[in-house]
């Protein structure tokens, strides 16, 4: 069996952006799997939603399009849209994965992955046994929901469910009030919901600087919000829910401040996700928010070999949500690999050029929580 030099992973933005910058290290083995297809996670989007950072053909200007894992690709062009829905961004994954000719072999899960005799990492799938000297974990977080620890938490519709969209003529409450929740807010809005409620008593909607989407509520955001308030059938709660609970007709979230809202379909939760890191979550030390912890490299520091891509990347109080974000670490992580198996990683300078190689986490961008 031929050991590779790194087995990445997951085949969504996270991982195959991180072969792409691997494909450009000199005489590096490696290979991508995913248990479901390329853009798994995006082909299960709802069919509604859509990105929340735009695209733009900008590449030819020295701007890298916010969404796309490659400099000299571009989803807006490719795509012919702005704001890509999740079955057109898997379109342009897998353009991406056939045009640069990356070894990707899809419907094989992960089970399990240890690290064996002489530094190998033994990676145990449906398939084979795969062995690597270096294994890039790039999972994404979609299938690992953000339920909230409450009373009655099992009742919630989560906002990646397919039934969180669905048109509801009725009362909506959505629990959350950032991006997702408001997104979802607008929705239904528009689909003629009789009332929507967000709760959430962190009120993401009542800072008007917003910047970061990661933090408070992008522009485009704030004015499909300013739309949806409009229509009257828009109510906010300043709270945290604390239970949820079925009886009568439907359904009543009790907020902390002793209010109650109610809903006559299951409430949804626009909650978040965890780090997603399924067969490799005892082989990351958790911080004390209980995401993985990694070095400066987004290596285990336990665990030496393996690495971390997407949205589950976290240093100090930087968090990696976005695609526009998290890419500033692929050139790193194959700059890591290659230098540690002796590789020559030159190629890797025209990743810096194109501004998606933060080599400084410093140089990442500001504070921000998602």
């Amino acid at each position: 069996m031929r050991i590779l030099d790194t087995l990445v992973i997951g085949a969504g933005p996270a991982g195959l952006g991180t072969a792409l910058a691997l494909d450009v290290v000199d005489d590096l083995h490696y290979g991508v799997v995913d248990r479901g297809r390329v853009g798994q996670t995006f082909l299960d989007w709802p069919e509604p939603q859509r990105f929340l950072t735009p695209s733009f053909p900008s590449n030819g200007y020295g701007a890298t399009d916010l969404n796309s894992i490659h400099p000299l690709t571009s989803p807006a062009y490719s795509l012919g849209v702005d704001y890509p829905t999740g079955r057109q961004y898997a379109t342009y994954l897998r353009s991406v994965a056939k045009i640069f000719e990356i070894p990707v072999v899809t419907e094989v899960e992960v089970l399990d992955v240890l690290r064996s005799d002489g530094d190998l990492f033994t990676v145990e799938t449906t398939q084979q046994t795969l062995r690597a000297r270096t294994v890039v974990w790039a999972g994404g977080e979609f299938h690992q929901k953000g339920v909230p620890a409450i009373s009655g938490g099992d009742l919630l519709t989560h906002a990646s469910e397919k039934d969180a969209w669905r048109q509801r003529e009725a009362d909506v409450v959505i629990l959350g009030g950032f991006e997702s929740g408001i997104d979802l807010a607008c929705h239904h809005i528009a689909q003629g919901a009789k009332q929507v409620t967000v709760v959430d008593g962190s009120q993401p909607w009542d800072d008007p600087e917003a910047s970061d989407p990661s933090l408070e509520l992008a522009p485009r955001t704030r004015m499909r919000l300013s739309q949806a308030q409009a229509s009257g059938r828009l109510a906010f709660f300043p709270s945290h829910a604390v239970e949820v609970a079925q009886g009568g007709e439907g359904f009543v979230v009790e907020l902390e401040d002793g209010q109650k809202v109610s809903s006559t379909a299951p409430p949804i939760a626009a909650t978040g996700f965890g780090p997603g890191l399924g067969p490799v979550s005892g082989l990351f030390e958790q911080r004390d928010d209980g995401w993985p912890l990694v070095d400066d490299n987004d290596e285990s520091t336990i665990i030496d070999g393996l690495f971390l891509s997407g949205a589950a990347l976290r240093h100090g109080s930087k968090r990696f949500c976005f695609v526009y974000k998290f890419r500033q670490r692929y050139a790193h992580i194959a700059h890591a690999i290659g230098h540690r198996l002796g590789k020559n990683t030159d190629n890797l300078e025209a990743w810096r050029e194109a501004g998606m190689w933060a080599e400084d986490i410093a140089a990442c961008g500001a504070d921000c929580t998602c």
